[in-house]
């Protein structure tokens, strides 16, 4: 593999923070309170952002092999995510074409060549072909290539694997931050682990915890919050995506930033992918958390750990295990989320009319003005 080095994008940010010129808002703005609050506004947030754009479903590393699938129930419909004997990933509806049984139950990969399902073992190849089924006598003049399983548009780029449920959808926007991923070599990463959280809050509560770094000295005044410099963060967009960069270490100017892992290990690069995933690339790790929005005031995130190789020993195993439970429990689990959780618990009080933004708060005004943009 060739030697990894950052997009123009990503060290034009570094430079920002190298030499100060970090674009910070001008004025306080202001969120209404009610777009946290009102199922109305969820239900055509639903529609326009998940229904009718492309999301991401999970990274590439959680289908490592050929002939894998993963059950996936948090949008709402039940879904299958599998990549085939050729390597290429799809996302079918989880839905058996005999008499509309669930194919695959659970959330755990399966290894196989053929999905059977439970109820007459009806057979499906990982490209989604019907190929087998008991008693063909008994099905006079079916015709198996018309009884595949529903493909949902998809589109595996830059390590991660997104879907459509709209088959007008255009994945340019998704394939915009390609690049950028292609340069952590996202795509070759294994996964370490994974964990959903029932978060009580409304979806865009938990965007906004990773759209600043106001935040991170205060409330991770216990955990990460001394490794990084207080409101030391350049950001941009890619299309609807925002991309951040918060300064680790204090001599960021000193650096050689041709020197890709140099750098990462001063700069904590971040995504907020448009409208639900979020991706922080720490020194020698990623974590991609998926917001699936159940309701108003309830989301399942799904966070995945990737390392850039399976453990070989138990001193590297227990570094990774220390790593996953400092953010998936602490700062993510017991931190960000329970703020979130706090928060709509105080804004469905009605105590709150609108959210007060600072100017180290901007990537939350430019995250709801694309939400508003789309709706």
């Amino acid at each position: 593999m060739n030697a990894l080095t950052p997009t123009p994008g990503q060290l034009a940010l570094a430079e920002n923070l190298a030499d100060g010129s970090i674009k910070r808002g001008e004025a306080i703005t202001t969120v209404p309170a009610s777009v946290y609050t009102d199922p109305a506004r969820h239900d055509r947030e639903w529609t326009a952002l998940f229904e009718r754009m492309p999301n991401v479903i999970a990274p590439s590393a959680l289908l490592p092999e050929p002939n894998m699938a993963v059950p996936h129930d948090g949008f709402g419909k039940p879904l299958l995510a599998t990549r085939d004997k050729a390597g290429k990933a799809h996302v079918f509806l989880n839905v058996c074409q005999h008499r509309g049984t669930r194919l695959v139950e659970g959330g755990e990969p399966v290894c196989a060549p053929r999905l059977i399902c439970p109820y007459h073992a009806w057979s499906y190849t990982l490209d989604g072909r019907l190929s087998g089924l008991p008693r063909p006598d008994t099905f006079p003049g079916l015709d198996k290539s018309t009884h595949g399983l529903k493909e949902l548009p998809s589109l595996e780029a830059g390590g991660l694997i997104w879907f459509a449920f709209d088959g007008q959808t255009d994945f340019a926007e998704a394939e915009a931050l390609s690049h950028d991923f292609d340069a952590f070599n996202l795509a070759g990463q294994h996964l370490f682990a994974r964990n959903t959280h029932d978060v009580p809050a409304n979806w865009k509560l938990i965007v906004d915890a990773f759209s600043e770094s106001y935040h991170v000295q205060r409330l991770h005044a216990e955990t990460i919050g001394p490794m990084f410099q207080d409101g030391v963060t350049a950001g941009d967009r890619v299309g609807p995506h925002q991309r951040s960069a918060v300064g680790r270490a204090a001599a960021i100017a000193e650096l050689d930033r041709s020197d890709w892992a140099a750098l990462r290990s001063a700069v904590t690069y971040a995504y907020q992918i448009f409208p639900g995933g979020i991706l922080i690339v720490s020194p020698d790790y990623v974590n991609l958390m998926v917001l699936m929005p159940q309701s108003v005031d309830r989301t399942l995130v799904e966070d995945f750990m990737l390392i850039p190789e399976a453990p070989k020993t138990e001193k590297a195993l227990s570094h990774w295990q220390r790593s996953w439970q400092l953010l998936d429990q602490g700062v993510f689990g017991s931190e960000d989320f329970r703020a979130a959780a706090l928060g709509q618990q105080g804004l469905s009080t009605g105590a709150v009319e609108q959210l007060t933004l600072g100017t180290l708060e901007t990537g939350i005004r430019a995250f709801h003005d694309q939400v508003d943009m789309r709706l």
